[in-house]
């Protein structure tokens, strides 16, 4: 293997492990949110989107 081709898998990689750490933190945060959101809901707050049970004007 030449010096070319271990940068260039250097490179693969690097990208490689970049990629899975993004999708693992936007997969932890969307759990995160999602705790946050039924903490919420059931707590009485309610997202303004959800018009279900109130007077629509």
């Amino acid at each position: 293997m030449s010096t070319h081709d271990l940068y260039v898998a250097a490179a693969y990689a690097a990208t490689a492990v970049v990629l899975v750490a993004l999708v693992g933190w936007i997969l932890l945060d969307r759990r995160a949110r999602q705790k946050e959101l039924s903490e919420l809901e059931a707590s009485g707050i309610r997202r303004r989107s959800d018009r279900t049970g109130a007077a629509k004007s």
